[in-house]
């Protein structure tokens, strides 16, 4: 099922998520799963977080499709371990919708997670997903890619968002 996407200015957004108990979400998990990768891909949005569909879980859904196939990671509990290196690109949020400012990331970046089934695992990713890693996590800590912006843009980003909002649905 295609969800509703929270949009800033919810408070969920902006909630520290609580970390999941495998156990205890381990039977609605492939339908949340199921139901964040099909809201991802109906916006063709390369991460989702759990906050963004009004859930206060720490998990989030990444597919950034490397060479063009899909390669659809799940992110439970993830922490970044390592990161290394610089990049500015340009970012958006699908909580943001129109809105896009270069963002300071690291490029390169290990996360250590589990999977869908609830085993550890730890990935380096660099470039795209290395970004994707960053902005996932951020949003299970409450934050927003638009918080990693200087005060000067943060404030034409903020009036920009004013504008763009009557759009939102």
């Amino acid at each position: 099922m295609i969800l509703r996407i929270i949009k800033h200015g919810e408070k969920i957004l902006r909630t520290v998520c609580d970390p999941v108990d495998y156990a205890a979400v381990r039977k609605e998990l492939p339908r949340i799963l199921r139901d964040m990768f099909a809201t991802m891909y109906s916006v063709r949005g390369v991460g989702l977080a759990s906050p963004q569909i009004g859930l206060n879980l720490r998990l989030s859904v990444i597919d950034v499709r490397p060479e063009g196939k899909a390669r659809r990671l799940v992110l439970i509990n993830p922490v970044i371990v390592a990161s290394s290196g610089e990049l500015e690109e340009e970012e958006g949020c699908l909580s943001v919708p129109g809105i896009y400012a270069r963002i300071h990331r690291h490029a390169k970046v290990t996360i250590r997670a589990l999977d869908a089934r609830g085993r550890p695992y730890e990935m380096t990713g660099e470039g795209m997903l290395a970004r994707a890693f960053q902005h996932e996590v951020d949003h299970l800590d409450g934050k927003l890619f638009i918080d990693r912006l200087d005060f000067i843009t943060r404030l034409k980003v903020m009036s920009a968002i004013k504008e763009v909002r009557k759009n939102w649905t």
